[in-house]
Parts: C-alpha cells; sequence; structure tokens
C-alpha cells in the first residue's frame, strides 16, 4: 500500500482539493477524494514535464478527460510548481480566477485541453498520441530520439458512456498508439446512480476487441499496483494501455460510493467527518504540509534537467540534420515557412467552372509539399471532399503495411503519413484534430459533408472556446446536393455553425475565393476555420471585369458596383448564389436598374471590420437588399435591414437532380429578379 509520505501527499491532494470545492460551495469532490491515488503516482513518478515551462515541447501530455474534477488537476498544479498560487486555489469557480469549474486550456497554466464535456478529452488524448507518432515517424533518427513522449489520460465512466470515446477507442486501437495511456477511475457510479442501472458491459473486454491492453487494479488505493501498471502500459508499444483502476468515489467521506458524493460539497460537517476519519487536521482549510509539498516541488528541477538534456539533444540534431530541425522549429513556434504558398494557382476564367470542392483539393496540394503542419483527412470521404494530400502517405501503422486485405492498398502505410483515415467517426475527428492543434507543430483539418457537422458540433465548440489552429473542410453545401434528398441536403448548418463565437466560417463563391479561403485559414490564429464548399460547379468569374477574390478577406466586398456608383438595389450572396446574382444583375441592367453586388462568404470576417468599411459595402441609404443564399434565412436579416428581403431556404429539402431542387426552390434568375423588383416596388 502507500508509505507515510505517499499517504500524506494523497491526502494532501484529497483535501486541498475537498476545501476548493467546499469554499466555493461548488464543484465535484468525489472524483479527486477516489483518484488521488493514481494522479499522485502518475505525477510524481512517471509524468515527465516542467512546471516552471508548461510549453516544452517534448512533455507527456496529461488530459483530464472527466473535467468535473477539476480541482484534482489544480491540486496537482499548485502543487508541482506550476504558475498557480495558492491564493488561485481559494478562488475556485470564482469570477476571474485561473481555476474555472472546468479546466480550460490557455486560461490556467499546465491544462493541456478544455475538457468537461464528457468524452472530448478521451478524443483529445487520441490526437496528441497521433501527433507524437507522426513527428517521431518524420524527426527521429538512429541516435537522435528527439520526438520521444507520451500520453496520459484520466477517464470516468461518464467518457466510456459517450459515443465520441467509443469512436476515438476504437481507432486509437487500429492504430496502436501505444504511448497513449488511459486511467480509468472505475468507482461503479454515475452522477444518478450506480452505475448498475445503465452502465454494466465488460469495459475491459470492449477495449480489447478495440485493440487495447487492458490492466486491471483492484485497490485504487494501492500504489504499488498502480505504478507497476503504469509501468506496464509504458512497456507496451504495440497497443494503447487502459488501466482500469477500483476507486471508490467520495472515499473516506460519509457519501462514499454514493452518487450524493459525485457534484455537490460535502458541506462542512462531512469535510469534518471526512478529514477526521482519514487521520487529516480538521483545522486549517487548504493545509499544505511541508514534506508534502517539498516532494511534489521536486517536479521543478526533475523538469528543468529534463528539458535542458531535451535542448542538447536538439542542439546536436540541428548540427546533424540543419534543414529537417529548421523545419521543425517553423512546426513548433506555429509559424508559416517562406515561400509556403508561392504555388497556390490563380484561377482562369471558366464559365463552366469549377466546383469549390476541386478548387479547394487543388489548394490544398499546391500548399502540402512546403506546409508540413498540415496533416489531416476524413470521415472515409476524401473521394468526395477532395481533401487527400497526394504522395504525403497514410498515417497508419507500418507493422500493417501489406496489400492480402480485400479492398485496401496499403503500400507506404507509416506513421510519418499525413493523411489521417478516420473512417465513419466524424465526432472522434473532431476532438482527435483538436488533439493534434493542442499538442502543437501542426495546423490539422478533418472534413466531410455539411450535413453531417452536426455529429461534430460540440469538438467544434470546444475548437472555438480554446481557439484551437484547426481547419474544417465540409462539402456538399446544400440543397444543390440533388438526387440523395433532405437527410444529405444541409439547411440549418450554416447558421447553426455562425452562432459559435470565435468560429470563422468562409463559404467561397468561385476557386479563386477558395484559394484566398485557404490563405485566410492558414493565416488565422487562435481561431478555427470552417471552409463550406460546393459539389457542383461554379463559375470561375473574369476577375478583369470583377473585384480581385482577395476582398474575401474582409468577409463582404463588392463584386461588381452599379455602373453608375450609386446602386438602387443590393444583392449579397455567398457561395453558389453568387453566380445567381451575378446573372440576374445583368438581367436587371437591362431593366435600367441600378445593381450592386456584394459577396459575402464572410459573416464574421465582415463583422470584424471598421464600421466606415462596412458602410462603405452597405451604404445605409441603400435599403433595397436581397440577401441570396441556400440555407435558412436566420441571421441575414441583419445585413438586409427593414427594407430588405431574403431568398433561403426555410424548410427541408427534397430528392430530385440538384438543378430541379434549386429551380423549384426558387433560386432562378427571374425568381432573383422578380423578388428584387418587388423591393424597388414597395
Amino acid at each position: 500500500m502507500a508509505n507515510p509520505r505517499d499517504q500524506l501527499c494523497i491526502n494532501t491532494l484529497r483535501f486541498l482539493s475537498v476545501d476548493m470545492v467546499q469554499h466555493a460551495n461548488s464543484g465535484h469532490p468525489g472524483l479527486p477524494l477516489g483518484a488521488a491515488p493514481m494522479a499522485y503516482v502518475l505525477w510524481t513518478r512517471l509524468l515527465k514535464h516542467h512546471p516552471a515551462n508548461p510549453h516544452w515541447f517534448n512533455r507527456d501530455r496529461f488530459v483530464l478527460s472527466a473535467g468535473h474534477g477539476s480541482a484534482l488537476l489544480y491540486s496537482l498544479l499548485h502543487l508541482s510548481g506550476y504558475d498557480l498560487a495558492l491564493d488561485d486555489i481559494k478562488q475556485f469557480r470564482q469570477w476571474g480566477s485561473k481555476t474555472p469549474g472546468h479546466p480550460e486550456r490557455g486560461h490556467t497554466p499546465g491544462v493541456e485541453t478544455t475538457t468537461g464535456p464528457l468524452g472530448q478529452g478521451f478524443g483529445n488524448a487520441v490526437g496528441m498520441a497521433i501527433a507524437e507518432a507522426q513527428l517521431a515517424a518524420r524527426y527521429n533518427r538512429p541516435n537522435h530520439a528527439l520526438i520521444d513522449h507520451h500520453t496520459f489520460a484520466i477517464v470516468s465512466d461518464g467518457d466510456l458512456m459517450e459515443g465520441v470515446a467509443s469512436e476515438a477507442a476504437s481507432l486509437a486501437g487500429h492504430l496502436k498508439l501505444g504511448k497513449l495511456t488511459c486511467l480509468y477511475d472505475d468507482n461503479y457510479v454515475t452522477l444518478a446512480a450506480g452505475t448498475d442501472i445503465s452502465f454494466t458491459e465488460n469495459r475491459a473486454l470492449r477495449f480489447e476487441a478495440y485493440g487495447w491492453h487492458t490492466i486491471s487494479v483492484a485497490d485504487g488505493n494501492d500504489v504499488a499496483a498502480i505504478e507497476a501498471a503504469l509501468t506496464a502500459a509504458r512497456a507496451e508499444t504495440a497497443r494503447p494501455s487502459l488501466i482500469l483502476v477500483r476507486t471508490h468515489i467520495g472515499f473516506g467521506s460519509p457519501e462514499q460510493d454514493s452518487f450524493k458524493a459525485h457534484g455537490s460539497p460535502l458541506g462542512v460537517d462531512d469535510v469534518r467527518k471526512t478529514k477526521q476519519k482519514l487521520g487529516w487536521p480538521t483545522e486549517p482549510d487548504f493545509l499544505i504540509p511541508d514534506e508534502a509539498l517539498a516532494h511534489f516541488r521536486e517536479a521543478v528541477e526533475l523538469g528543468a534537467q529534463d528539458e535542458a538534456a531535451w535542448d542538447e539533444r536538439m542542439s546536436a540534431y540541428a548540427k546533424a540534420f540543419p534543414d529537417m530541425a529548421e523545419e521543425l522549429r517553423y512546426r513548433l513556434r506555429d509559424e508559416l515557412p517562406p515561400g509556403w504558398d508561392t504555388d497556390i494557382p490563380v484561377f482562369e476564367a471558366d464559365a463552366k467552372g469549377l466546383a469549390t470542392r476541386d478548387a479547394s483539393g487543388k489548394v490544398m496540394n499546391a500548399i502540402a509539399p512546403k506546409l508540413l503542419a498540415l496533416t489531416g483527412g476524413s470521415a472515409d470521404l476524401d473521394p468526395s471532399t477532395k481533401t487527400a494530400l497526394k504522395g504525403m502517405g497514410d498515417f497508419n501503422p507500418p507493422q500493417l503495411n501489406n496489400t492480402d486485405k480485400q479492398g485496401s492498398d496499403s503500400a507506404g502505410w507509416s506513421y510519418a503519413g499525413r493523411n489521417l483515415h478516420f473512417g465513419v467517426r466524424e465526432h472522434a475527428m473532431g476532438a482527435i484534430v483538436n488533439g493534434l492543434a493542442a499538442h502543437g507543430g501542426f495546423i490539422p483539418y478533418g472534413s466531410t459533408f455539411l450535413i453531417f457537422s452536426d455529429y461534430m458540433r460540440p469538438a467544434i465548440r470546444l475548437a472555438a472556446l480554446m481557439g484551437l489552429h484547426v481547419v474544417h473542410v465540409f462539402t456538399h453545401d446544400s440543397i444543390a446536393v440533388g438526387e440523395d434528398g433532405p437527410t444529405h441536403q444541409p439547411v440549418e448548418q450554416l447558421a447553426s455553425l455562425r452562432a459559435i463565437p470565435n468560429l470563422i466560417v468562409i463559404r467561397p463563391g468561385d476557386a479563386n475565393e477558395t484559394a484566398v479561403a485557404w490563405r485566410v485559414a492558414l493565416e488565422t490564429r487562435k481561431r478555427p476555420v470552417l471552409l463550406v464548399l460546393t459539389r457542383q460547379a461554379l463559375p470561375t468569374l473574369d476577375r478583369r471585369h470583377y473585384a480581385e477574390a482577395d476582398g474575401l478577406r474582409c468577409g463582404a466586398y463588392v463584386l461588381s458596383d452599379a455602373p453608375t456608383g450609386r446602386p438602387d438595389l443590393i444583392f449579397i450572396a455567398s457561395g453558389s448564389e453568387v453566380a445567381l446574382v451575378v446573372a440576374a444583375q445583368q438581367k436587371l441592367l437591362g431593366d435600367k436598374i441600378q445593381v450592386r453586388i456584394v459577396s459575402m462568404p464572410s459573416w464574421e470576417l465582415f463583422d470584424a471590420q471598421p464600421l466606415e468599411y462596412r458602410n462603405a459595402v452597405l451604404p445605409p441609404v441603400v435599403g433595397a437588399r436581397l440577401a441570396v443564399e441556400a440555407g435558412v434565412s436566420q441571421g441575414w436579416h441583419r445585413y438586409v435591414g427593414s427594407h430588405g428581403d431574403v431568398l433561403a431556404v426555410d424548410r427541408f429539402g427534397a430528392s430530385a437532380p440538384g438543378e430541379l431542387v434549386m429551380r423549384e426552390y426558387g433560386f432562378t434568375v427571374d425568381k432573383v429578379c422578380a423578388r428584387a423588383k418587388a423591393l424597388l416596388v414597395g
């Protein structure tokens, strides 16, 4: 079991956490009381980290997927010497504090990723393990193991019940991510009751079926057994590991083994009883014995030594492989290397045109050879989303390098491959690309059809909350998808995604706008960017007669002005509907109606412009405005004003050829012109 010093340190973790929750009168005491021993063993005996430099690159990554247990993580961070003072601990869950209710990346030093929505941290951890494997495969050389770290996570029953974790676990097992270890807080209790009401499967067998290495620890207070399990997991290099640790929620409290210990403070009396039972002084609160603090703070010196040794390895690597070292440095700084964009194509004017998904694929493949950080894939859809990076290899275990599987050609499989095959796992894809971005060294992307963004909305929201540099490529963007019908035709998705704060949504109107959209996506920092692309071909506008596509950077720009410069009417459109209003403008000009066309691919970019620019594009004196977009009208009224109109799709789609569906829904030149003239009459 635990020796006196171990027990002292474990109880320090427990009661610093309990006092945090009680002082705030809010939080989750159950997990810290039960999981403190496993966290203690990991953080003091195996975890490679440097509290004085939380961003040291070759650190092990730790994810508290069970983010409701944040008090435990804050206790670990404070005791280990991170920039988290005791006063911060005492401000747990208070306004402006560094210790919010659930861990937030970028808010608290040492927090790798924002967790709390269960299962998301699990998926992030898989992404981090993929990141380490890919970087190691590309940059490590014999006698130069520059990238060499592990990813650890503490997960709960709730994490393992969530579908996103099942998706991510399945993929992690397939990928044989041997440097991923999850400690499962197996306490037999959910928020509402015992697990016997809803979660009785054999979790070990499930993960073994996924291809994981599993170890069971019968007593969550057995420090030696936990250390042995973690050591065995780290030694297992061919499979990710799940360590099932039998714990007791609210250990030592009157509510031990009860769901009542999960999410409510114990109360003053029960805190006192718990301290007495576990031999801890009842006064003062927030007690940190000197011996315990000294032991935890050993992490500072050990981390400094580890980082210094790594710096020496980096210097030796740079001398031996200067070009590779320089390439890696750009990636670690999240900088775009010189010349990254020199091969981005300029598309010639073409009335027949190109689907923006095809233009996107051409742009990605022009960029990829010079931008090694660009890595990602699709939810089994890259032939349709056009997101495969040609010649860049497939990220898959090298030991699976064979061609004897029906329908598969795995030649060239390697962890160095930059094409990730997520399978039909949209939600896990979103969480995994978040993990890649949070790990560092990548500009990750994920792709699927726009309609399936619904499956991954929680991960998209968290990317925006964390300010992660992630790119989402969503194709098949409207009812023009056609025959697949309303199940596959997005209508409300654009409005839904635009509602997420800090997310940039871009729906380019032709191939050249798509190229600029990719520039914006890659140059943007601390925000995810979402590209919405067509399946059908769109005319490539002749930029000798229309404004340069670089206007997309402003979110909206005057694509074509009225010949007199004094418009009677303004058309506003995005994506495929830009070509439609271009044709409508020509017809209305024949009727002596002065029309301005505004291409508005991104609300977020436009709203960020100065008022003077926005008023120049959409003059307040011109009240006759018609917005045209093949999605719901919600949100467009802010741009058309009280005297404007919106031609949109405020119902579900229909199964028929795409051109026919668009025509039946009113997206024709004649219908656009009729709606416009009605505004002028009114």
